[in-house]
């Protein structure tokens, strides 16, 4: 298996032997079926990024107009944060469901994000850590047949793939970014399934929080009707291709709407509930905080999310071993973001931690995330790059 891993990696495969090595791995487990439900199924899959809490408003969101969002999500590893870390900084909350509790919680509420079952591809995990030692990550036709794998062995019949593109992403560049993302739509389409990517920009982390309970915070704000315009417009243009996708026709309108008028807020606190998680109870808060100031006045021209990424890493909010313990406090706050004009002096991140001694290594590389320019012409990149179907 190590040969084939890197067979692949320097000989690439064509659409035929990607959608046969797929299904092999969709063959090794179980599939889920969700034909006895009332409504249709959409789901959203994106390849990490930092500050990316964009499920979390986006599957109560989705419910709200009757399609069922059975959200499989994973855990953090490195500098990119993980959907379940966040979550279980809610107390109570729990990821790990049977599939007859998933099952009652989509014909319910219409949302649940919860840990993939053992039974789902469970070649993909022999390969995954095959890949990890053997210098093969990086091979396309590897990655998007371990995501599809499990998204098609997961039953949806829509999806919608946000495939981040930049430094705090898995793909750097744009043109890898589109062919993972072809790739990935055209095994989506190839097996069934109502599949779309968006190219969504990774340069600067999404939103104003990197962490895990503070990120839970955010996207509350989100669902409250407030929070980042960046987190919302990508929370809105995604929920709007889930919809679709499943035969929903809804406009961007319609969609900001129930954001605004508490719709997806009633849901998020179903799903929270549903799951065992206190809604009104407190989101946890690290015992020390270091404020980064500017060290210059000017406009704010770059924040890199690689290194605001692992900063947070280091302050304890993401893990180096997938067996490593995540702190639910720890993170980053973000004051300012590119465009925006500062004077010296000016607090720029707020870093959170329970663990000071972590505050020296996580300092150094926050700082340099930031560039500041004596420019007023500053042109921000666009959130959404581009759309493949």
């Amino acid at each position: 298996m190590a040969a084939l891993n890197m067979a692949i990696l320097l000989n690439g495969m064509d659409r035929r032997e990607i959608s046969d090595w797929t299904n092999a791995m969709i063959n090794s487990g179980e599939r889920m079926d969700f034909s006895s439900l009332r409504f249709p199924t959409s789901d959203k899959h994106s390849t990490g990024g930092v500050g990316d809490k964009i499920t979390l408003p986006l599957a109560p969101l989705v419910s709200v107009f009757d399609v069922a969002v059975p959200q499989l999500s994973g855990r953090g590893l490195g500098h990119t944060g993980g959907t379940l870390d966040k979550l279980e900084s809610i107390a109570g909350w729990r990821a790990a469901l049977s599939n007859d509790e998933m099952m009652n919680m989509l014909d319910t509420v219409g949302a649940v994000i919860c840990q993939a079952g053992s039974g789902l591809a469970p070649a993909d995990r022999k390969l995954y850590a095959l890949r990890d030692v053997t210098g093969t990550v990086e091979a396309i036709p590897l990655i998007a047949s371990s995501i599809m794998s499990k998204k098609i062995a997961e039953g949806t019949g829509a999806l919608v793939l946000d495939v981040k593109v930049g430094s705090g992403a898995f793909m750097k560049t744009q043109a890898d970014a589109q062919e993972l993302a072809r790739t990935m739509v055209d095994l989506g389409t190839d097996a069934g399934v109502h599949t779309v990517a968006l190219l969504t920009n990774m340069t600067t982390p999404l939103g104003l929080t990197v962490g895990n309970a503070l990120e839970v915070r955010e996207s509350v704000e989100v669902l409250a009707g407030g929070g980042p315009s960046d987190v919302v417009d990508l929370t809105v243009a995604l929920a709007v291709e889930m919809l679709q996708g499943a035969g929903k026709d809804v406009s961007e309108g319609d969609v900001r709407e129930a954001l605004n008028d508490g719709r997806a807020m009633d849901k998020w606190r179903q799903m929270i509930a549903g799951q065992g998680g206190d809604n009104d109870a407190a989101l946890p808060v690290a015992k020390e905080q270091h404020v980064i100031t500017a060290p210059s006045s000017g406009t704010l021209t770059q924040l890199d999310a690689f290194n605001v990424g692992v900063a947070s890493w280091r302050l304890g909010a993401g893990r180096a071993r997938k067996e490593d313990p995540v702190q639910a406090g720890a993170g980053i706050e973000l004051h300012a973001k590119p465009g925006d004009q500062v004077t010296a002096g000016q607090p720029l991140m707020t870093l959170h931690t329970d663990t000071p001694e972590r505050f020296e290594r996580a300092i150094a590389i926050a700082q340099d995330a930031v560039s500041i320019e004596e420019t007023t012409e500053f042109v921000a990149p666009a959130l959404i790059l581009d759309r493949i179907s």
